[in-house]
């Protein structure tokens, strides 16, 4: 919001939340009844039900926009601008389709409101030619002087501040403006329509093109990376003076005074508002090479609706915790459409940038779901990925590679020691983080307590919880004589006087794997304390216990460029085995993490705490199950 916001700057439907749609249903209901129910064709007109194709194709363009330009700044080639996005700028663009509402009702009521603009021919070039002319001419003049006006003090602390509140701009940066600012752009970019319509040389085409016009040239100027070529100016040299840049308005951001014009920077040569620095910065983005990170995270997606929270996909759901919405059944065509992509494509993909102190880190992610990990004829393929992952990291000098969620999975690869066995001489190192998730557990065990449950199915992490648990002198009960076998089999002989094979379901605290039934949660008294080692967390059978987060911890204010939820942990918290992965880094530690191997579970946790990670607590917890 603008520092000192003016009158108009919330939206009219602001108070709606998610039913701000609802506005246009009157529209859309009369527009598809008058179609497809009339009997007089004179009221069928194909004006007035392409309306709705026409906001659901801008929404459609602009979150392509938003993919392409989080994939492109996270690899970091061409990228302008290296300052981080945070939650509150995600918050922030959240409504950046208001705009998309707003247009849609003015066109509906435009449409109801001038003869003129029914039955408008599908194409007509002089109409093209004149909306051409009418927004290189005056839409261009008069948004020059009114976005200088919109920087004088009065107006820019009212309204125009809440869209410069971005330094590192997003494609949908460019459409998020107080609503009196929306009102006197769309006043503008009406100019050449309604010229058109009122001289009876609108089309169809001529509307959709300079829609589409407009949203391209807006969300091109704001994605943060380069993308026109050299070639295109040194072939035709006046076109600088009619296509502007995203490195050209990326100035305007960060300069304030510099770069005024729309989408045509004519008019900052003419008025000498031109950014002496636009060419430099310009050949400078086109230069910039692909980031190489120091430490790289290798995750994978989880649920068919994961690709919806990701980072590349719905910013305002990848800045939450992944849970399931209502909605997404709707979307079954494009879920399954992603399905076969990734499916396809089967290439591991750059998700995130971070920054942590001077440690560059990224995350990538392999296009198969947690269901995949269980086929037996899908691990080769796995590995296979994850393996050319470890190799490109290896050649590319990075230093650390981390394995996270099923990466590591003991059946899959034994925690990662597969890939060190076939590549002996690898450079970089690979890590699990079992021993940091060991000792985030531990450390979430409530103090004082004297006995545990451990129950679900057995691993790495596992063993070393029921191991330094039975050698703290803490009681650690199995509810399976099976458990109980594998678990004494590696427990030394003074330790395995604390595990106890139990049937009762006394202890209030229960560290809890993959494999807990709903039963056996429902046989936890009242009031019990779920502590997960695994990386998925149990689905939820009780409303009167507490559920704990998968091992994680709070991030320290020094991580940078956070701008969304790994998946369904809190905002600012990461898991236990990316963290790892950055304290390997930070602590130039020079052994992989892989196998059998374990570090020592006290030095690992000292490591995290000097960096700055804090526990989770179950308040932090609590608090965001509540919200959601």
């Amino acid at each position: 919001m603008a520092s000192k916001p003016g009158i108009l700057t919330e939206w009219p439907w602001t108070c709606l939340g998610n039913f701000k749609y609802l506005v246009l249903a009157p529209f859309v209901c009369h527009s598809t009844y008058t179609y497809f129910m009339s009997k007089d064709e004179r009221q069928r007109d194909i004006v007035y039900i392409i309306i709705l194709p026409l906001l659901l194709s801008r929404i459609i363009h602009n979150q392509i926009w938003i993919s392409l330009s989080r994939y492109r700044t996270a690899k970091g080639n061409n990228r302008i601008v290296d300052k981080s996005i945070e939650f509150d700028q995600v918050d922030r663009e959240s409504n950046w389709d208001d705009q998309i509402i707003f247009n849609g009702l003015l066109y509906y009521i435009g449409y109801l409101m001038l003869e003129q603009a029914h039955h408008m021919p599908v194409w007509r070039t002089d109409g093209i030619i004149i909306i051409g002319l009418l927004h290189s001419g005056p839409v261009e003049f008069l948004y020059y002087w009114l976005h200088r006006a919109l920087h004088h003090h009065f107006l820019y602390s009212r309204y125009h501040s809440h869209h410069h509140s971005s330094i590192a701009t997003e494609p949908i940066t460019s459409v998020i403006h107080p609503f009196a600012e929306h009102l006197s752009y769309f006043t503008l970019f009406s100019i050449p329509l309604f010229t058109t319509v009122f001289t009876g040389t609108a089309s169809i085409a001529s509307f959709g093109a300079y829609v589409t016009y407009i949203d391209f040239m807006n969300n091109m100027g704001h994605c943060n990376f380069e993308l026109i070529p050299k070639w295109i100016f040194s072939i035709f040299p006046p076109l600088k003076y009619f296509m502007y840049t995203p490195s050209y308005h990326s100035l305007h951001h960060t300069q304030f005074r510099t770069n005024f014009s729309l989408f045509m920077p004519m008019y900052d040569y003419i008025y000498d508002t031109l950014d002496k620095s636009s060419d430099t910065l310009y050949e400078k983005s086109l230069k910039r090479e692909a980031e190489v990170p120091d430490v790289v995270h290798l995750t994978h997606l989880t649920t068919p609706e994961s690709i919806y929270h990701l980072r590349l996909g719905f910013a305002s759901l990848a800045s939450n915790p992944h849970t399931s919405r209502w909605y997404f059944w709707l979307m079954w065509p494009v879920t399954l459409w992603s399905i076969m992509i990734t499916w396809i494509y089967g290439r591991t993909f750059v998700v995130e940038r971070n920054m942590f102190k001077n440690i560059k880190l990224q995350t990538w992610a392999i296009p198969k779901y947690r269901v995949q990990y269980f086929m037996k004829w899908q691990r080769e393929t796995i590995n296979n990925l994850i393996e050319e992952s470890i190799m490109e990291a290896d050649q590319k000098g990075i230093k650390v590679l981390s394995l996270g969620l099923l990466n590591q999975e003991e059946k899959l690869n034994s925690n990662g020691e597969l890939y060190l066995k076939r590549h002996p001489q690898l450079k970089v190192k690979v890590v699990d983080g079992s021993s940091l998730a060991v000792a985030v557990v531990l450390n979430s065990i409530p103090k004082g307590s004297s006995h545990v449950v451990l129950r679900g199915r057995l691993s790495k992490v596992a063993y070393s919880i029921a191991l330094a648990l039975c050698q703290r002198g803490i009681q650690v009960a199995t509810l399976h004589e099976e458990e109980y076998k594998r678990l004494n089999a590696n427990l030394t002989r003074e330790a395995a006087t604390n595990l106890v094979l139990s049937k009762s379901y006394v202890s209030k605290t229960w560290l809890v794997g993959d494999g807990l039934s709903e039963d056996e949660q429902l046989k936890a008294p009242k009031g019990t304390l779920f502590i997960p080692y695994s990386q998925f967390p149990p689905r939820k059978a009780r409303k009167d216990c507490f559920y704990f987060n998968t091992p994680a911890m709070i991030t320290p204010k020094h991580l940078e460029n956070v701008d969304s939820c790994e998946n369904w942990l809190p905002r600012r918290v990461m898991s236990a085995w990316r963290i790892a992965g950055i304290l390997h880094a930070m602590e130039g530690w020079n052994e992989n993490e892989c196998g059998d191997m374990m570090f020592d579970i006290d030095k690992v946790w000292k490591a995290s705490v000097d960096h700055g990670f804090r526990p989770l607590t179950l308040v932090t917890t609590s608090t965001d199950q509540s919200k959601n």
